[in-house]
């Protein structure tokens, strides 16, 4: 579902036939963090979502970006948390969205997909989704604290009262098919960065040492970008 390119990062093959678009998603190797003209925000673990047009910079505080505009590049920074890709091939619209696991549980992916619908008519069964390299439910062991937070999303386990194991891809995965996504197009690296040899930067592994690395999703002005990801 997921593969490398010969330059270091990953792409979701799924999003390969969509010739207007580009995407990628950054490795310790390529950490796509040396691409100008990227939107990007000040991630601070919310549920907002900016709407980035055809700027570039940083556009604020906010942990989701989307846009429709052609020449658009939308980017999010990530060292454990999952970044999440979502495509409109209809209306050609795109969204970069950061879910740790406060933008998890107030829901920042679909809110996204509805921010998208209200600006650009997305309608969500139409969209994909790609989850990207994240820390997966093997290293990320959290305290009651949080983990009773997930409950919603996790009715059938009662161990959410204790210190335990929160699987964020899946909580993200099943956001996504209640805000309307079909299942079959919700793909998923299940790549864990904190595991996964050394591959990606992690803050669980590495703590203020970890680097970060940049999840892009754009749309293409006409024919291949120069710098493609």
């Amino acid at each position: 579902m997921f593969y490398k390119t010969p330059e270091g990062a990953y792409r979701a093959r799924p999003f390969d036939p969509f010739e207007w678009l580009d995407h990628g998603f950054g490795t310790r190797a390529n950490p796509l963090l040396d691409l100008e003209s990227v939107a990007t925000l000040r991630q601070v673990h919310s549920d907002r979502t900016v709407d980035a047009g055809a700027r570039s910079g940083c556009l604020g505080e906010g942990d989701a970006l989307v846009s429709n505009a052609p020449g658009s590049r939308l980017g999010v920074k990530t060292a454990d948390c999952l970044p999440i890709l979502l495509v409109d091939e209809g209306h050609r619209a795109v969204a970069a969205v950061h879910a740790g696991w406060r933008g998890t549980v107030t829901q920042i992916v679909a809110k996204a997909v509805a921010e998208m619908a209200a600006r650009f008519g997305t309608q969500p069964r139409d969209l994909h989704a790609a989850i990207g390299p994240g820390i997966g439910a093997c290293c990320y062991q959290v305290g009651p604290e949080v983990a009773v937070q997930f409950q919603a999303m996790f009715p059938e386990r009662r161990d959410l009262g204790c210190q335990t194991r929160v699987d964020l891809l899946e909580a993200n995965r099943r956001l996504l098919v209640e805000a309307g996504v079909r299942a079959d197009r919700v793909y998923a690296a299940a790549l864990c960065t904190a595991c996964g040899s050394g591959e990606f930067h992690s803050f669980r592994r590495d703590g203020q040492r970890a680097g970060r690395m940049l999840a892009m999703v754009g749309i293409r002005m006409s024919g291949p970008l120069l710098n493609s990801w």
